[in-house]
């Protein structure tokens, strides 16, 4: 016979209806004692082991679902689910393909609302794994490995060597925030760079300021209120030491930045100059009197420069291809014209944007590729292919695309945008996924340059910050394969 206390408590854990109901069901006499199991959940179970530190509460390791936290947790759980289906069920996985489907870079695989048995659903989905249909050959079926002391089979050796994917993560939140007194909300400016030297050079009101990424030192460049003028961009040379000033006037000052001097005044424009872009040693300007000019730098100021025509409105956007061979233009009547070096005529005219164009970015791994956004009516990036005039893929963003830039080292870009977001976007080329969205600004992202090293960005709003973000990885892809009817690959 039981005492009665242990009678108590042996009918209040084997009675199913003891959490619902106040009255118990006295159970058939026992002789040991056998836990009730009905009400387990034995993959909320699994997904609540404890991981990483042993102080980390079973509870925030069950919200965590399996996902990002720092101990590589959620690969772990699928990896034994795939080694238990090898053993148990034969399923011959040998690879794991990469990370759980709905996984988020900063966040949870599966948020605490989402059951576990949904994130085991996903976890053995046949598009995550890499699987191998039996083979009934006997000389197939011979173990590869007789002597091996491992005590699973070999396919489970080899899913448990196979390497190990990095979990790609983008903080949500800049790794710094610098005030930017006077930092104009217009969208036809272009007020920030970054030089080869990690120099960032901004336009504040009247004057230019340097910041070193390496001191984190600010030097005031120049000061045009003497002249009643104002900074309307700047952009630095290839080499880092010039850096090019446009101004409300129209004029454009190249300053050595090593000796803080100014080494020659360009004139030409009748308006304010929005644009600057450097192929070497010319230096292309846009301006709202509808012209793009060129200068080498290296001549006399007075000497005539190239000019080119063919915008009906102000020009807001240049860029020149990685080859130094195609310039691109955008401007405020919608078009994107690509300019060659032999021609003062545009050789090709893209019309498919409906607002101004002012985010022009060329692929650095893909030859001919060129990427554009388009204003607040507009709201897309296009993708064009400049080498047979070709439009290739589009995507509405939802937002006003102010700047794009693509990373150096991998089939990824990133966009900023103004009305209405006011956010910044990471994408996966060609997919079109996005990777990241970070938000911070108050106002319209106007203002975008990429890091000399290729892993941060830096972005500029009219809430007068400027803020740094690591959005950029440097994992290497696969270089641009040489074309045979590209010329310019062929010159030595």
């Amino acid at each position: 016979m039981f005492s009665e206390s242990y009678e108590r408590r042996l009918l209040q854990q084997c009675s199913p209806l003891s959490k619902k109901q106040s009255v118990l069901v006295r159970p058939e006499p026992m002789d040991r004692f056998i836990p009730c199991r009905l009400e387990n959940n034995w993959q909320t179970s699994f997904q609540a082991i404890r991981r990483g530190s042993e102080n980390q509460p079973a509870k925030k390791a069950r919200n965590d679902g399996g996902g990002n936290d720092g101990s590589g947790g959620g690969r772990d759980h699928l990896a034994y689910g795939c080694l238990l289906r090898n053993e148990l069920l034969g399923a011959e996985i040998e690879e794991l393909r990469g990370p759980p489907a709905n996984c988020d870079n900063n966040k949870a695989s599966l948020g605490s609302s989402q059951s576990a048995s949904a994130a085991m659903t996903t976890a053995y989905s046949p598009s995550v794994y890499k699987f191998r249909a039996p083979v009934h050959k006997t000389e197939e079926n011979i173990d590869p490995f007789p002597y091996s002391l491992s005590p699973v089979s070999a396919k489970s050796q080899k899913l448990l060597r196979s390497p190990q994917k990095m979990i790609r993560k983008i903080p949500r939140l800049p790794f710094k925030v610098l005030d930017a007194p006077e930092l104009q909300d217009d969208f036809y400016l272009n007020l920030v760079d970054w030089s080869a030297e990690n120099v960032l050079s901004v336009g504040l009101g009247s004057c230019v300021y340097l910041w070193s990424a390496c001191t984190s030192q600010v030097t005031r460049l120049c000061d045009l209120s003497s002249e009643g003028n104002a900074v309307t961009s700047v952009a630095w040379s290839v080499s880092g030491h010039l850096v090019a000033v446009g101004t409300q006037k129209g004029h454009i000052s190249v300053w050595d930045v090593a000796v803080n001097k100014e080494v020659t005044k360009l004139q030409g424009h009748i308006a304010r100059v929005g644009a600057l872009a450097w192929n070497g040693d010319i230096l292309s300007s846009g301006s709202r009197d509808r012209h793009i000019r060129q200068r080498d730098t290296r001549t006399p100021p007075v000497q005539s420069s190239r000019v080119l025509q063919g915008h009906r409105q102000e020009v807001c956007g240049l860029k020149w291809s990685p080859d130094g061979q195609s310039l691109a233009s955008g401007g405020n009547d919608n078009k994107l014209f690509v300019w060659s070096m032999h021609s003062t005529s545009p050789v090709q005219t893209y019309s498919a944007h409906v607002a101004a164009v002012k985010a022009i970015a060329w692929s650095p791994h893909q030859h001919g590729l060129l990427a554009s956004g388009g204003g607040t009516a507009d709201r897309c990036i296009r993708f064009w292919n400049t080498l047979t005039s070709q439009p290739m893929q589009c995507v509405d963003t939802g937002s006003q695309v102010c700047n794009l830039a693509w990373s150096k080292h991998s089939s990824e870009l990133v966009s900023t945008h103004g009305y209405s977001q006011n956010q910044i976007l990471v994408w996966k080329y060609p997919s079109l996924t996005q990777v990241a969205k970070l938000t911070g600004h108050s106002y319209r992202v106007l203002y975008l340059a990429l890091s000399p090293d290729g892993e941060a960005i830096v972005t500029g709003a009219g809430d007068e910050t400027l803020r740094f973000w690591n959005v950029f990885s440097k994992t290497t892809s696969h270089k641009e394969n040489k074309s045979v009817l590209n010329l310019y690959t062929a010159l030595r």
